[in-house]
């Protein structure tokens, strides 16, 4: 596995501007869903991918699986993104990069071939099984700890990424770390209170889960039984079985009886 700070790099070849400003222009709309599938659109101009993934990493938490988007691989990228959140991520060669990068390090470029990988189930589940020859990863701090992994996969049938393509991918990694950084603060902004809401609650409740957490985030946030499932990485009728559990753990009968859980003045 390879990871180094962004190089100053001039490409033989640019992003198109349009579709780059178009992406900045909708920062503040529920975008989620088709952020990954525009980047994959912006960057696949100039090179052949297969997947991407935005992946947010905050302290003591599973990784949030932000967007995703594949093009026609045989197995599904929102179980495959599921399964890394919930049990491969530590296995991750991005998690090296962070811990080992400079909090000054704007930009950080992880490498990783399918051949880097040691642990046997997460090289099957998330490389051998969608075909998936390597990948860059584009990782950036922000705020109170939190990263976030800009993820471009290469088919195996186009091969590992040539000299020229990496060269093309750092050249457009400012532009496309930018795009996504506001797309997630913008998103964050529209969540703070609900975050706080769990926080306060998560402390009252020890015994919850990571999961629990983020699905109690989700859940004062009003979004709907789709959306968390893909901020989940999981399928909705998975998401609707974590959701009934929650409620049971903290003694709720729906999401109005939630509400009034986090808001009120006193709890046990």
């Amino acid at each position: 596995m390879q990871f180094w700070p962004l190089r100053t790099i001039e490409p033989e070849h640019r992003l198109n501007i349009g579709q780059a400003a178009a992406l900045l222009g909708r920062v503040g709309e529920n975008h989620r869903r088709q952020l990954a599938g525009d980047l994959l659109q912006l960057i696949g101009a100039g090179i052949p991918l297969a997947q991407c993934t935005v992946f947010a990493y905050a302290p003591r938490r599973n990784p949030q699986v932000f967007t995703f988007a594949d093009r026609a691989r045989e197995v599904s990228l929102l179980k495959i993104s599921s399964h890394y959140a919930e049990r491969f991520y530590s296995q991750d060669g991005n998690q090296h990069a962070m811990a080992c990068s400079r909090s000054g390090e704007r930009i950080v470029v992880q490498r990783q071939r399918v051949d880097d990988i040691d642990h046997d189930e997460y090289r099957r589940v998330c490389y051998e099984q969608p075909k998936i020859a390597e990948r860059l990863a584009l990782l950036t701090g922000c705020e109170k700890g939190r990263w976030l992994s800009v993820n471009f996969y290469r088919g195996r049938e186009h091969g590992c990424f040539s000299t020229r393509e990496l060269d093309f991918m750092e050249a457009s990694a400012p532009l496309l770390i930018q795009i996504v950084r506001m797309h997630y603060l913008a998103y964050l902004q529209a969540n703070e209170l609900p975050l706080l809401l769990a926080e306060r609650l998560s402390g009252l409740y020890p015994e919850l889960t990571l999961r629990d957490r983020e699905l109690l985030r989700l859940l004062l946030t009003g979004v709907d039984n789709d959306d968390i499932a893909v901020s989940l990485g999981v399928r909705p009728s998975s998401a609707a079985t974590y959701i009934k559990r929650l409620y049971r753990k903290l003694g709720t009968g729906g999401l109005r009886e939630l509400i009034g859980l986090a808001t009120q003045g006193q709890w046990r």
